[in-house]
């Protein structure tokens, strides 16, 4: 039985933390029953801080709702740093 997978986003310097297989700023992640937003971010050593905006599926996250949303199979997360401006 294979893995359940979800689509990980991630961009600008955060790009950098991306799994080996990634293709442009994106990778198919695997994912188990219980995998939440706030486990994707730390199983991949994401500096918290730069995890400014996260979306699932284009709704946005919080942060204080990360540790218990869910991730299934199928879905997209995807994260940007803070933006600076000029």
């Amino acid at each position: 039985m294979s893995m359940a997978t979800a689509t990980l986003k991630l961009f600008s310097q955060l790009s950098d933390y991306l799994p080996p297989g990634a293709d442009q700023n994106q990778a198919l992640i695997e994912i188990g029953p219980s995998t939440t937003v706030d486990g994707v971010i730390t199983a991949l050593a994401l500096p918290a801080g730069k995890c400014h905006l996260v979306l699932l599926n284009g709704v946005f996250i919080p942060p204080s709702e990360r540790i218990a949303t869910p991730i299934r199979p199928g879905d997209a997360l995807a994260i940007w740093p803070p933006v600076g401006g000029g």
